[in-house]
Protein backbone atom coordinates (compact mmCIF):
# COMPACT_ATOMS: atom_id res chain seq x y z
CA UNK A 1 0.00 0.00 0.00
CA UNK A 2 1.21 3.63 -0.68
CA UNK A 3 -0.02 6.16 1.56
CA UNK A 4 -0.16 9.69 -0.10
CA UNK A 5 2.36 11.70 2.01
CA UNK A 6 6.25 11.29 2.75
CA UNK A 7 7.22 10.57 6.49
CA UNK A 8 9.82 13.04 7.88
CA UNK A 9 10.76 11.55 10.98
CA UNK A 10 9.99 12.65 14.49
CA UNK A 11 12.88 12.71 16.66
CA UNK A 12 13.13 10.70 19.78
CA UNK A 13 16.07 11.27 22.43
CA UNK A 14 17.53 8.83 24.59
CA UNK A 15 20.78 9.91 27.13
CA UNK A 16 23.30 7.00 27.08
CA UNK A 17 26.65 6.63 28.59
CA UNK A 18 30.11 4.87 27.19
CA UNK A 19 33.04 4.05 28.80
CA UNK A 20 36.27 1.61 28.65
CA UNK A 21 38.99 1.38 30.74
CA UNK A 22 39.44 5.17 31.36
CA UNK A 23 39.15 6.44 34.85
CA UNK A 24 37.90 10.27 33.95
CA UNK A 25 34.26 10.58 34.25
CA UNK A 26 32.17 11.00 31.15
CA UNK A 27 30.41 13.54 29.66
CA UNK A 28 26.71 13.29 28.65
CA UNK A 29 24.83 15.51 26.40
CA UNK A 30 21.51 16.68 27.10
CA UNK A 31 18.73 17.39 24.99
CA UNK A 32 19.26 21.02 25.43
CA UNK A 33 23.12 20.99 24.52
CA UNK A 34 24.41 21.03 28.25
CA UNK A 35 26.95 18.58 29.33
CA UNK A 36 26.76 16.55 32.96
CA UNK A 37 29.08 14.52 34.33
CA UNK A 38 28.32 10.81 34.68
CA UNK A 39 30.31 9.05 36.73
CA UNK A 40 31.58 6.05 35.74
CA UNK A 41 34.22 4.82 38.39
CA UNK A 42 37.98 4.55 38.52
CA UNK A 43 38.25 0.81 38.77
CA UNK A 44 36.50 -0.84 36.01
CA UNK A 45 37.96 -3.53 33.62
CA UNK A 46 38.39 -3.45 29.69
CA UNK A 47 35.20 -3.73 28.48
CA UNK A 48 36.27 -7.22 26.41
CA UNK A 49 36.34 -8.90 30.00
CA UNK A 50 33.40 -7.87 31.53
CA UNK A 51 30.69 -10.35 32.34
CA UNK A 52 27.45 -9.81 30.57
CA UNK A 53 24.82 -8.52 33.60
CA UNK A 54 21.09 -9.74 33.60
CA UNK A 55 20.08 -6.58 34.99
CA UNK A 56 19.29 -4.04 31.52
CA UNK A 57 20.02 -0.71 33.95
CA UNK A 58 23.32 -2.18 34.19
CA UNK A 59 23.75 -2.38 30.43
CA UNK A 60 26.79 -0.60 28.57
CA UNK A 61 25.32 1.58 26.69
CA UNK A 62 27.04 4.60 24.30
CA UNK A 63 27.51 8.45 24.05
CA UNK A 64 24.39 10.13 21.81
CA UNK A 65 26.16 13.13 20.38
CA UNK A 66 25.04 16.37 18.77
CA UNK A 67 25.59 16.39 14.98
CA UNK A 68 24.36 19.89 15.10
CA UNK A 69 23.36 23.17 17.07
CA UNK A 70 20.61 25.13 15.53
CA UNK A 71 19.91 28.31 17.82
CA UNK A 72 18.90 27.07 21.41
CA UNK A 73 17.91 23.76 20.61
CA UNK A 74 20.34 20.80 19.18
CA UNK A 75 20.63 17.53 16.77
CA UNK A 76 21.90 14.41 18.10
CA UNK A 77 23.87 11.57 16.66
CA UNK A 78 20.19 9.19 17.27
CA UNK A 79 17.95 12.00 16.08
CA UNK A 80 19.94 12.11 12.74
CA UNK A 81 20.34 8.28 12.32
CA UNK A 82 16.59 7.61 12.83
CA UNK A 83 15.47 10.00 10.00
CA UNK A 84 18.63 8.53 7.83
CA UNK A 85 17.00 4.50 8.35
CA UNK A 86 13.36 5.88 7.96
CA UNK A 87 14.54 7.87 4.02
CA UNK A 88 16.91 4.97 3.83
CA UNK A 89 13.43 2.56 3.94
CA UNK A 90 11.32 4.77 1.47
CA UNK A 91 14.08 5.02 -1.06
CA UNK A 92 14.34 1.37 -0.75
CA UNK A 93 10.44 0.93 -1.19
CA UNK A 94 10.39 3.37 -4.54
CA UNK A 95 13.21 1.66 -5.59
CA UNK A 96 15.40 4.60 -5.75
CA UNK A 97 19.56 3.44 -5.59
CA UNK A 98 20.96 4.97 -2.57
CA UNK A 99 23.57 7.59 -3.27
CA UNK A 100 26.52 7.71 -0.41
CA UNK A 101 25.86 7.26 2.85
CA UNK A 102 27.68 10.40 3.52
CA UNK A 103 26.20 12.20 1.11
CA UNK A 104 22.60 11.22 2.55
CA UNK A 105 23.17 11.55 6.19
CA UNK A 106 24.75 15.40 5.00
CA UNK A 107 21.43 16.03 2.95
CA UNK A 108 19.33 14.97 5.56
CA UNK A 109 21.13 17.01 8.32
CA UNK A 110 20.27 19.79 5.88
CA UNK A 111 17.28 19.19 6.00
CA UNK A 112 16.53 18.52 9.43
CA UNK A 113 17.87 21.75 10.09
CA UNK A 114 15.87 23.80 8.13
CA UNK A 115 12.62 21.76 9.68
CA UNK A 116 14.00 23.08 13.41
CA UNK A 117 14.51 26.87 12.12
CA UNK A 118 10.78 26.67 11.00
CA UNK A 119 9.50 25.34 14.05
CA UNK A 120 11.57 27.41 16.32
CA UNK A 121 10.23 30.68 14.11
CA UNK A 122 6.48 29.02 14.55
CA UNK A 123 6.63 29.18 18.32
CA UNK A 124 8.14 32.34 18.56
CA UNK A 125 5.47 34.02 16.20
CA UNK A 126 2.60 31.99 18.05
CA UNK A 127 1.61 29.80 14.90
CA UNK A 128 0.25 26.47 16.47
CA UNK A 129 -1.80 23.60 15.10
CA UNK A 130 -4.17 22.35 17.89
CA UNK A 131 -4.99 18.65 18.42
CA UNK A 132 -8.59 19.34 16.63
CA UNK A 133 -6.99 20.73 13.91
CA UNK A 134 -4.49 18.17 13.90
CA UNK A 135 -7.46 15.18 14.20
CA UNK A 136 -9.18 16.63 10.92
CA UNK A 137 -5.93 16.94 8.63
CA UNK A 138 -5.18 13.16 9.62
CA UNK A 139 -8.61 12.43 8.91
CA UNK A 140 -8.43 13.75 5.90
CA UNK A 141 -5.34 11.74 4.76
CA UNK A 142 -7.43 8.81 6.04
CA UNK A 143 -10.05 8.99 3.14
CA UNK A 144 -7.42 10.41 0.75
CA UNK A 145 -6.08 6.97 1.25
CA UNK A 146 -9.77 5.20 1.08
CA UNK A 147 -9.90 4.19 4.91
CA UNK A 148 -13.09 3.57 6.20
CA UNK A 149 -12.14 5.29 9.42
CA UNK A 150 -8.87 6.79 11.48
CA UNK A 151 -8.92 3.85 13.48
CA UNK A 152 -8.26 1.59 10.73
CA UNK A 153 -6.14 3.93 9.04
CA UNK A 154 -4.14 4.09 12.43
CA UNK A 155 -3.87 0.33 12.52
CA UNK A 156 -2.25 -0.20 9.06
CA UNK A 157 0.22 2.44 9.91
CA UNK A 158 0.74 0.75 13.17
CA UNK A 159 1.16 -2.86 11.16
CA UNK A 160 3.56 -1.46 9.06
CA UNK A 161 5.74 -0.48 12.09
CA UNK A 162 5.12 3.28 11.93
CA UNK A 163 4.78 5.26 15.68
CA UNK A 164 1.42 6.87 15.79
CA UNK A 165 2.39 9.21 18.16
CA UNK A 166 5.34 10.39 15.80
CA UNK A 167 3.44 10.42 12.78
CA UNK A 168 1.06 12.72 14.56
CA UNK A 169 3.73 15.00 15.10
CA UNK A 170 5.35 14.67 12.12
CA UNK A 171 1.79 15.72 10.14
CA UNK A 172 1.56 18.64 12.94
CA UNK A 173 4.79 19.93 11.76
CA UNK A 174 3.89 19.99 8.04
CA UNK A 175 1.12 21.98 8.66
CA UNK A 176 3.00 24.81 10.82
CA UNK A 177 5.07 24.38 7.75
CA UNK A 178 1.85 25.11 5.24
CA UNK A 179 1.21 27.94 7.23
CA UNK A 180 4.49 29.61 7.54
CA UNK A 181 4.58 29.86 3.91
CA UNK A 182 0.90 30.89 3.93
CA UNK A 183 1.66 33.61 5.96
CA UNK A 184 5.24 34.67 5.44
CA UNK A 185 5.01 34.17 1.67
CA UNK A 186 1.52 34.00 -0.32
CA UNK A 187 -0.52 36.06 1.70
CA UNK A 188 2.61 39.33 0.72
CA UNK A 189 2.16 37.88 -2.91
CA UNK A 190 1.39 40.52 -5.54
CA UNK A 191 0.27 40.21 -9.45
CA UNK A 192 -0.48 42.78 -11.42
CA UNK A 193 -2.72 43.12 -14.59
CA UNK A 194 0.63 43.82 -16.52
CA UNK A 195 2.10 40.65 -15.36
CA UNK A 196 -0.95 38.51 -16.01
CA UNK A 197 -0.73 40.37 -19.86
CA UNK A 198 2.62 39.32 -20.33
CA UNK A 199 2.36 35.51 -19.10
CA UNK A 200 -0.73 35.04 -22.04
CA UNK A 201 0.98 37.05 -24.62
CA UNK A 202 4.13 34.59 -23.77
CA UNK A 203 2.21 31.38 -24.26
CA UNK A 204 0.72 32.35 -27.08
CA UNK A 205 4.36 32.91 -28.52
CA UNK A 206 5.57 29.65 -28.16
CA UNK A 207 2.50 27.99 -28.77
CA UNK A 208 2.18 25.94 -25.27
CA UNK A 209 -1.75 26.22 -25.11
CA UNK A 210 -3.02 23.20 -23.18
CA UNK A 211 0.65 21.19 -22.89
CA UNK A 212 1.29 19.27 -19.57
CA UNK A 213 4.49 18.20 -18.95
CA UNK A 214 5.33 15.17 -16.44
CA UNK A 215 8.74 16.84 -14.36
CA UNK A 216 11.68 15.65 -12.21
CA UNK A 217 14.10 18.37 -10.89
CA UNK A 218 17.27 19.21 -9.37
CA UNK A 219 17.74 22.36 -7.52
CA UNK A 220 20.86 23.91 -6.11
CA UNK A 221 20.66 26.62 -4.00
CA UNK A 222 22.25 29.52 -3.97
CA UNK A 223 21.95 31.94 -0.42
CA UNK A 224 21.03 34.83 -0.84
CA UNK A 225 23.69 38.19 -1.60
CA UNK A 226 25.83 35.24 -1.93
CA UNK A 227 29.85 35.93 -2.89
CA UNK A 228 30.90 35.32 -6.27
CA UNK A 229 32.90 32.42 -4.61
CA UNK A 230 29.45 31.21 -3.25
CA UNK A 231 28.09 31.62 -6.83
CA UNK A 232 30.69 29.10 -8.58
CA UNK A 233 30.77 26.57 -6.00
CA UNK A 234 26.71 26.25 -6.86
CA UNK A 235 27.48 26.33 -10.40
CA UNK A 236 30.21 23.55 -9.92
CA UNK A 237 28.17 21.12 -7.69
CA UNK A 238 25.21 21.46 -10.49
CA UNK A 239 27.66 20.84 -13.22
CA UNK A 240 29.00 17.80 -11.40
CA UNK A 241 25.40 16.69 -11.20
CA UNK A 242 24.66 17.19 -14.64
CA UNK A 243 28.08 15.41 -15.33
CA UNK A 244 26.51 12.64 -13.62
CA UNK A 245 23.69 11.86 -15.36
CA UNK A 246 24.78 12.57 -18.77
CA UNK A 247 27.25 9.19 -17.55
CA UNK A 248 24.01 7.56 -16.96
CA UNK A 249 23.54 7.89 -13.38
CA UNK A 250 20.26 7.88 -11.80
CA UNK A 251 18.58 10.72 -11.81
CA UNK A 252 16.41 9.77 -8.41
CA UNK A 253 19.99 9.13 -7.06
CA UNK A 254 21.59 11.90 -7.57
CA UNK A 255 18.46 14.00 -6.78
CA UNK A 256 18.48 12.17 -3.71
CA UNK A 257 22.54 13.35 -3.40
CA UNK A 258 22.48 16.93 -4.50
CA UNK A 259 18.85 18.43 -4.58
CA UNK A 260 18.02 21.08 -2.34
CA UNK A 261 14.25 20.98 -2.82
CA UNK A 262 12.62 19.86 -0.52
CA UNK A 263 11.24 17.01 -2.80
CA UNK A 264 14.57 15.91 -3.37
CA UNK A 265 14.14 12.53 -1.26
CA UNK A 266 11.22 11.25 -3.81
CA UNK A 267 13.48 11.53 -7.04
CA UNK A 268 12.83 15.15 -7.44
CA UNK A 269 9.66 14.05 -9.11
CA UNK A 270 7.36 17.31 -9.58
CA UNK A 271 4.48 15.44 -11.22
CA UNK A 272 2.18 16.51 -14.28
CA UNK A 273 2.16 20.58 -14.45
CA UNK A 274 0.16 22.11 -16.97
CA UNK A 275 2.47 24.82 -19.45
CA UNK A 276 0.29 27.87 -17.09
CA UNK A 277 2.29 26.75 -13.88
CA UNK A 278 5.94 26.20 -14.92
CA UNK A 279 7.92 29.70 -15.24
CA UNK A 280 9.00 30.64 -19.02
CA UNK A 281 12.54 30.05 -17.97
CA UNK A 282 11.67 26.20 -17.97
CA UNK A 283 8.95 26.13 -20.43
CA UNK A 284 11.23 27.20 -22.71
CA UNK A 285 14.11 25.08 -22.24
CA UNK A 286 10.86 22.17 -22.39
CA UNK A 287 10.06 23.12 -25.88
CA UNK A 288 12.59 21.55 -27.68
CA UNK A 289 13.03 18.56 -25.18
CA UNK A 290 11.72 14.86 -25.84
CA UNK A 291 10.67 12.59 -22.90
CA UNK A 292 13.46 11.32 -21.18
CA UNK A 293 15.77 14.22 -22.09
CA UNK A 294 17.64 16.35 -19.35
CA UNK A 295 18.06 20.00 -19.80
CA UNK A 296 21.42 21.76 -19.31
CA UNK A 297 21.70 23.64 -16.33
CA UNK A 298 19.79 26.58 -16.01
CA UNK A 299 20.18 29.95 -13.52
CA UNK A 300 16.85 31.42 -11.89
CA UNK A 301 17.08 33.70 -8.87
CA UNK A 302 16.80 30.80 -6.41
CA UNK A 303 19.61 28.97 -7.84
CA UNK A 304 20.83 26.21 -10.36
CA UNK A 305 18.13 24.11 -12.00
CA UNK A 306 18.25 20.78 -13.83
CA UNK A 307 15.09 19.31 -15.66
CA UNK A 308 14.57 16.10 -16.73
CA UNK A 309 11.26 15.85 -18.87
CA UNK A 310 9.57 12.00 -17.87
CA UNK A 311 6.56 12.87 -20.39
CA UNK A 312 4.67 15.03 -22.31
CA UNK A 313 0.58 15.43 -23.39
CA UNK A 314 -1.59 17.94 -25.22
CA UNK A 315 -4.89 19.23 -22.83
CA UNK A 316 -6.39 20.61 -25.85
CA UNK A 317 -9.75 19.31 -25.40
CA UNK A 318 -12.66 21.61 -24.06
CA UNK A 319 -12.85 21.54 -20.75
CA UNK A 320 -16.50 22.19 -19.04
CA UNK A 321 -16.29 23.07 -15.60
CA UNK A 322 -19.49 23.47 -12.78
CA UNK A 323 -18.71 26.73 -10.76
CA UNK A 324 -20.64 27.76 -7.83
CA UNK A 325 -21.81 31.45 -7.18
CA UNK A 326 -21.56 31.07 -3.16
CA UNK A 327 -20.98 33.39 0.25
CA UNK A 328 -20.04 32.78 3.27
CA UNK A 329 -18.99 34.07 6.85
CA UNK A 330 -15.86 32.89 8.25
CA UNK A 331 -14.75 33.38 12.22
CA UNK A 332 -11.24 32.33 12.81
CA UNK A 333 -9.86 30.60 15.78
CA UNK A 334 -6.94 31.90 18.02
CA UNK A 335 -5.82 31.73 21.17
CA UNK A 336 -8.43 34.22 22.47
CA UNK A 337 -10.83 32.59 20.24
CA UNK A 338 -10.98 28.40 20.89
CA UNK A 339 -12.36 26.14 18.55
CA UNK A 340 -14.92 25.02 20.57
CA UNK A 341 -16.08 28.77 21.01
CA UNK A 342 -15.81 29.75 17.02
CA UNK A 343 -17.95 26.69 16.09
CA UNK A 344 -21.03 28.19 19.13
CA UNK A 345 -20.80 31.48 17.50
CA UNK A 346 -20.85 30.03 13.77
CA UNK A 347 -23.89 27.86 14.61
CA UNK A 348 -25.60 30.80 16.44
CA UNK A 349 -25.55 33.08 13.28
CA UNK A 350 -26.85 30.23 11.06
CA UNK A 351 -29.58 29.89 13.52
CA UNK A 352 -30.82 33.92 13.14
CA UNK A 353 -30.09 33.74 9.35
CA UNK A 354 -32.72 30.74 9.27
CA UNK A 355 -34.82 32.68 11.69
CA UNK A 356 -34.72 35.39 9.39
CA UNK A 357 -31.91 37.46 9.60
CA UNK A 358 -30.15 38.77 6.25
CA UNK A 359 -26.88 36.98 5.53
CA UNK A 360 -25.38 39.76 3.95
CA UNK A 361 -25.35 41.99 6.79
CA UNK A 362 -24.18 39.34 9.33
CA UNK A 363 -21.16 38.97 7.29
CA UNK A 364 -20.86 42.33 7.11
CA UNK A 365 -20.80 42.47 10.82
CA UNK A 366 -19.14 39.50 11.80
CA UNK A 367 -17.14 37.58 9.18
CA UNK A 368 -13.06 37.77 9.41
CA UNK A 369 -12.62 37.51 5.55
CA UNK A 370 -11.62 39.73 3.13
CA UNK A 371 -15.05 39.25 1.28
CA UNK A 372 -17.23 40.54 4.56
CA UNK A 373 -17.62 44.15 2.91
CA UNK A 374 -19.22 42.57 -0.18
CA UNK A 375 -21.59 40.78 2.17
CA UNK A 376 -19.51 37.42 2.41
CA UNK A 377 -19.96 37.40 -1.50
CA UNK A 378 -17.30 34.69 -3.18
CA UNK A 379 -18.57 35.33 -6.81
CA UNK A 380 -18.45 32.46 -8.90
CA UNK A 381 -16.27 29.75 -7.96
CA UNK A 382 -14.46 26.90 -10.04
CA UNK A 383 -12.74 23.78 -8.75
CA UNK A 384 -9.97 24.35 -7.20
CA UNK A 385 -10.24 27.64 -5.99
CA UNK A 386 -10.91 26.86 -2.70
CA UNK A 387 -9.42 24.77 0.26
CA UNK A 388 -10.58 21.14 0.01
CA UNK A 389 -13.03 21.24 3.15
CA UNK A 390 -14.79 24.26 1.93
CA UNK A 391 -14.94 22.91 -1.32
CA UNK A 392 -16.38 19.68 -0.18
CA UNK A 393 -18.75 20.87 1.86
CA UNK A 394 -19.80 23.57 -0.70
CA UNK A 395 -20.42 21.20 -3.39
CA UNK A 396 -22.62 19.12 -1.01
CA UNK A 397 -25.44 22.16 -1.16
CA UNK A 398 -28.44 22.57 -3.15
CA UNK A 399 -28.78 26.37 -4.16
CA UNK A 400 -30.29 28.24 -1.01
CA UNK A 401 -28.86 25.69 1.21
CA UNK A 402 -26.51 26.65 3.73
CA UNK A 403 -23.88 24.14 5.73
CA UNK A 404 -20.71 24.64 8.50
CA UNK A 405 -17.45 23.54 7.96
CA UNK A 406 -13.81 23.68 9.57
CA UNK A 407 -11.02 24.51 7.66
CA UNK A 408 -7.68 25.52 8.27
CA UNK A 409 -8.99 29.17 8.45
CA UNK A 410 -11.34 28.94 11.20
CA UNK A 411 -15.36 27.87 10.94
CA UNK A 412 -17.28 29.20 7.51
CA UNK A 413 -21.05 28.97 7.78
CA UNK A 414 -21.62 28.38 3.47
CA UNK A 415 -24.56 29.46 1.49
CA UNK A 416 -24.56 28.20 -2.48
CA UNK A 417 -27.19 31.03 -4.05
CA UNK A 418 -26.67 29.28 -7.61
CA UNK A 419 -24.53 27.24 -10.08
CA UNK A 420 -23.56 26.64 -13.63
CA UNK A 421 -21.57 24.96 -16.30
CA UNK A 422 -19.29 26.93 -18.34
CA UNK A 423 -16.50 26.82 -20.82
CA UNK A 424 -13.52 28.40 -19.94
CA UNK A 425 -13.92 32.00 -20.33
CA UNK A 426 -11.07 34.74 -20.71
CA UNK A 427 -11.92 35.78 -17.07
CA UNK A 428 -11.13 32.19 -16.08
CA UNK A 429 -7.95 32.07 -18.44
CA UNK A 430 -6.55 35.26 -16.92
CA UNK A 431 -7.51 33.90 -13.22
CA UNK A 432 -5.52 30.30 -14.40
CA UNK A 433 -2.71 32.74 -15.59
CA UNK A 434 -2.74 34.72 -12.23
CA UNK A 435 -2.72 31.19 -9.86
CA UNK A 436 0.50 30.41 -12.40
CA UNK A 437 2.27 33.19 -11.66
CA UNK A 438 1.92 33.35 -8.30
CA UNK A 439 2.88 29.54 -7.82
CA UNK A 440 5.90 30.31 -9.21
CA UNK A 441 6.61 33.30 -7.99
CA UNK A 442 6.04 32.02 -4.66
CA UNK A 443 8.44 28.75 -5.35
CA UNK A 444 11.00 31.85 -5.14
CA UNK A 445 10.07 33.83 -2.27
CA UNK A 446 9.70 30.84 -0.17
CA UNK A 447 13.40 30.02 -0.95
CA UNK A 448 14.50 33.67 -0.28
CA UNK A 449 12.70 32.71 2.89
CA UNK A 450 14.09 29.83 4.14
CA UNK A 451 17.78 31.42 3.07
CA UNK A 452 16.94 34.49 5.38
CA UNK A 453 15.70 32.31 8.13
CA UNK A 454 19.17 30.79 7.71
CA UNK A 455 21.18 33.70 7.52
CA UNK A 456 19.65 35.11 11.00
CA UNK A 457 20.53 31.60 12.51
CA UNK A 458 23.12 30.36 14.95
CA UNK A 459 24.23 27.10 13.24
CA UNK A 460 26.91 25.04 14.49
CA UNK A 461 27.61 21.88 12.71
CA UNK A 462 29.61 18.92 14.98
CA UNK A 463 29.13 16.31 12.45
CA UNK A 464 32.57 15.04 12.33
CA UNK A 465 33.08 15.15 15.48
CA UNK A 466 30.03 12.75 16.80
CA UNK A 467 31.35 9.91 14.95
Amino acid sequence: MRIKFLLIGCALFTVQVAYGANTAPAKVITKSGTEQSADVGATLPPPAVVEPSADPQQQIAEIDSVVAVVNDDVITRHELDERVQEVVRQLQKQDTPLPAADVLEKQILERMITDMLQQQYARENGVRVDDTQLNLAITRIAQQNSFPSLAAFRAKLEAEGVDYKKFREEIRGEIIATRLREREVESKLIISEGEVDNYLANKARIGSAGEEFHLAHILVVVPEQASAEKIQAARERAGQALAKLKDGADFAQVTAGVSDAKDALKGGDLGWRSGDSIPPLFLNELQSMKPGETSEVLRSPSGFHILRLLEKRSGNAPVVVTQTHARHILLKTSEIVPEAEAQKSIMEIKQRIEAGADFAELAKRYSQDGSAQQGGDLDWLSPGQTVPEFEEAMNKLQPGQMGVVQSQFGWHLIQVLERRNTDVSTQQKRQQARIAIGTFKSDELYQDWLRQLRDRAFIEYRLEKSK
